[in-house]
């Protein structure tokens, strides 16, 4: 930066000569710090002036890249050849990769693709392939939906698109400017900033990357300079033209009021975002088995009111949404395009066969497993007959547990919960360690848990794991112990309550059937007001439940009570006054509680379950 206001006032030579010297230190990074220590060692340990002849050379020839560097480099003692033979490999091995790649990236290995940047030279940022949702780019401030860098040092921050973090520090010639070199600064730099006016395309101030010609006070921000002028687009079938004009205009895609420089359809007269401009034509979300079209509109009889099969919400089907029309599966742009509903796949290699065929065999699967017991989870060591002449596992062996466990029929004790759901165990039957001393147990139903799992929250397909210990689960993100399912390669872990509920809840609190939805922002639940993208929400009424709401323990056991308590949603009584009896403190009348019928013993949620319903404490 010192360089770019240093350079304020010059002359169009010293211009060019600094835009030279932006060039060469982009080039110059291409030598790695271990390099320039061994560089300098050498540099020590010789004698000979013709070495630091030598030296000079080879700084030239990193500074101008001539092709005669290979020849030059054989007059070079044998440990500066080496160290040139190592960055030539480096050199090949990237341009292979990616030919387009700046020049300051081309000595980065594969593995570890890192870059000094301008706007953070404390810590290199480090190149990461895999995709990053919700956070937004520091240089264009757009939401990230690829590959980035990223800071690993400063705890993933400073994160860039890769276009972004990968633009050139100066341009030689731009269409906008094309007598002088421009020079990319951050206009969050006050310090630099104060030297221009607003930018010349969009006329404000963004807080954005900037290319700036000092000596002409121009200045163009990156997404400004970067407007294609005509762009072919999933999604109209005519090409879209650049209005160089910032207005006020309703998208006719998104039917969003805003402000900006539209793209437009002249043989439709259509308005479009430069965002949805962007959008695909086909996509595929995990709910739903074909993929989506995007559609302008959708005829309906005007009676007909047509829902977002993601969100629950009303669709505006005059403007642009997703649509399967085998399915009439309709869904918002932004529903089929956020984070927890488009599935990452290539929609090319994508029959609509096959996805129905491999989601109704998965379906099928999990279907036979809840009804049977999978031997990769559970193996039976001994069986009865029943009654009706059924075959019953009495002793097993669970992949949870180091000891067999075996079928118990006797009464049930107090406070006795199962190590898999982490719920109260109230029926006869169930499952114990053979171990006297050791106090893990089962019920019946989670020994047949299915091993693979697809569920609506995640797009990849979801394994069962056992967790003694602590671990958060990534929907209600409260933390959690007993049977999760797990995605490894994502780090999204499930708990065994938010697992067992599907797209549709039925829950004793509300007289209609809740669905889930899936929002990019968020939504307040009606018992307890948090705020969540993930909820259940009731098509007929306004009535809204989260996920730590409907996973709640319908039954519960607390250790000083020789009764269980049942969840209730209204006061008990209409005495006006209501207490919990166990640390007589006043309750929220609007506020679910727990009641014991037999004694007549109310309680609040977290005097029962506590803070963490999804843990049980082990000796």
């Amino acid at each position: 930066m010192d360089q770019l206001l240093e350079s304020k006032g010059k002359s169009g030579d010293s211009m060019a000569a600094n835009l030279g010297e932006v060039e060469q230190t982009q080039k110059g990074k291409e030598v790695g710090d271990q390099q320039r220590e061994q560089q300098a060692e050498t540099e020590a340990t010789e004698e000979d002036d013709h070495e630091e002849d030598d030296d000079h050379e080879e700084e030239d020839d990193q500074e101008d890249y001539h092709e005669e560097e290979e020849e030059e480099e054989e007059e070079v003692e044998d440990d500066h050849e080496e160290e040139d033979d190592q960055e030539d490999d480096h050199e090949e091995e990237d341009d292979n990769e990616d030919k387009t790649a700046p020049e300051h990236l081309k000595s980065v290995p594969k593995e570890m693709k890192q870059l000094q940047h301008f706007s953070h030279p404390e810590h290199p940022l480090v190149f990461n392939e895999d995709k990053i949702y919700g956070k937004k780019c520091y240089g264009c401030r757009e939401p990230i939906l690829g590959p980035s860098y990223s800071c690993k040092e400063c705890g993933g921050r400073w994160v860039h698109h890769k276009s972004c973090a990968e633009l050139p520090l100066g341009l030689l010639h731009h269409p906008f400017h094309p007598l002088h070199p421009l020079l990319l600064f951050d206009e969050a730099n006050s310090e630099v900033n104060k030297e221009f006016s607003n930018c010349q395309v969009c006329k404000e101030n963004r807080w954005e990357y900037c290319y700036g010609c000092f000596r002409c006070n121009f200045k163009l921000h990156i997404r400004c300079g970067s407007l294609p002028p005509i762009m072919e687009a999933e999604v109209d079938e005519h090409p879209l033209t650049a209005i160089w004009k910032r207005m006020t205009f309703t998208c006719d895609l998104c039917a969003k009021e805003d402000k900006g420089m539209p793209y437009v359809c002249n043989p439709c007269g259509f308005l479009i975002h430069r965002r949805c401009a962007n959008f695909p034509g086909r996509l595929k979300v995990v709910r739903h088995n074909h993929p989506l079209n995007l559609i302008h509109s959708l005829e309906l009889h005007q009676s007909n009111s047509q829902l977002c099969q993601l969100c629950f919400l009303k669709l505006d089907t005059n403007y642009a949404l997703y649509y399967c029309s085998t399915c009439h599966f309709a869904a918002h742009l932004d529903c089929a395009m956020s984070r927890g509903n488009m599935e990452d796949i290539n929609l090319l290699e994508l029959k609509e066969e096959e996805s129905a065929e491999s989601k109704a065999m998965l379906e099928n699967v999990d279907s036979k497993l809840d009804q049977s017991v999978d031997s990769e989870i559970c193996k039976v060591i001994k069986t009865t007959v029943g009654e009706d002449g059924t075959e019953i596992a009495t002793e097993i062996k669970h992949f949870s547990h180091e000891h067999h466990l075996k079928l118990t029929d006797d009464e049930v004790p107090n406070n006795k919960i199962c190590d898999g759901c982490v719920r109260a165990i109230l029926t006869p039957s169930f499952y114990s360690c053979v171990n006297f001393n050791c106090s893990f147990f089962l019920h019946k139903s989670c020994i047949k848990l299915p091993k693979i799992k697809q569920h609506p929250l995640h797009r990849h397909p979801l394994t069962l794991t056992y967790q003694r210990w602590y671990f958060e689960c990534s929907v209600c993100e409260q933390w959690c112990n007993g049977f999760s399912y797990d995605c490894q390669g994502c780090y999204f872990e499930l708990d065994a309550q938010c697992s067992l509920i599907s797209n549709i809840l039925t829950h004793a609190c509300h007289e209609h059937p809740l669905y889930l939805s899936i929002t990019n922002y968020e939504q307040k639940c009606s018992i307890c007001d948090s705020k969540e993208y993930q909820v259940f929400r009731c098509t007929t009424c306004e009535f809204v439940l989260n996920f730590n709401c409907a996973t709640l323990p319908q039954t519960a056991w607390y250790y000083q009570h020789e009764h269980p308590f049942t969840l209730c949603y209204a006061p008990e009584d209409d005495s006006g006054e209501y207490y919990c009896d166990i640390c007589e403190e006043e309750r929220d009348l609007k506020q679910w509680f727990y009641y014991c019928e037999d004694c007549s013993y109310p309680a609040h949620l977290e005097c029962i379950v506590g803070e963490d319903p999804n843990y049980k404490k082990h000796k």
